[in-house]
């Protein structure tokens, strides 16, 4: 063999061999062509990053049984139709009222505001609350027609802050579980029926199990 077909030879295996599809995952393999936008991919990076404080054990929640390094928590796929802007109009002197919970803890809550907003063509309002304890923590317990099925039957909870009222999106991509949704241990606010959907809320967190 001439010494320039040696090197030819050389040349196509080294390369052949460095390839990166060398060390894909069948996984990676699949996903090379498929584009994630920008926001898919942050929503995806804050599940892994739940999922390890969860299956970590670091937070607690989960049975010690069940702590796995390669556990999962169970989402919808991310959506960007359920994060939509909506109008906050606050509830001057709101009521201040025990909000019922898995058990006989009753924490004080107090009305805070109204969050009017547009979701599948539909005109929707939620009830943001302050809790009494923590009145820098604005709370947003909901129900909707996935509970019991998809979703844990209890509701989920959207968190906020003051700062976000001013220009304010409701992202129910972010929308979670309770602890009691994994650990009968926890004591956890039920959602007050002002707070009941109408729809199918097919964002967020789904039932773990």
């Amino acid at each position: 063999m001439k010494l320039w077909s040696i090197v030819l030879f050389l040349t196509l295996v080294l390369t052949a061999c460095d390839s990166p599809k060398k060390w894909e995952t069948k996984s990676e393999s699949e996903s090379i062509g498929t584009e994630q936008s920008a926001y898919t991919q942050k929503i995806l990076r804050y599940r892994d990053s739940m999922d390890a404080v969860f299956y970590s054990g670091s937070n607690g929640v989960l049975p010690k049984e069940i702590i796995s390094t390669d556990g999962k928590l169970n989402y919808f796929s991310p959506n960007e139709s359920y994060r939509v802007k909506a109008q906050f109009v606050p509830i001057i002197d709101g009521e201040v009222f025990q909000m019922k919970t898995n058990t006989d803890r009753l924490p004080e809550y107090r009305k805070y505001g109204k969050l009017s907003f547009t979701v599948q063509n539909q005109n929707l309002v939620l009830t943001l609350y302050q809790n009494v304890e923590q009145p820098e923590y604005l709370f947003c317990p909901f129900k909707d027609k996935t509970n019991g099925k998809q979703s844990y039957g209890a509701g989920r909870f959207l968190d906020f802050e003051e700062k976000d009222l001013e220009n304010m999106v409701l992202d129910f991509n972010y929308a979670y579980n309770p602890y009691c949704a994994y650990n009968s241990n926890f004591s956890c606010p039920i959602p007050p029926l002002e707070n009941h959907l109408d729809i199918e809320v097919m964002a967020g967190e789904k039932a773990w199990h």
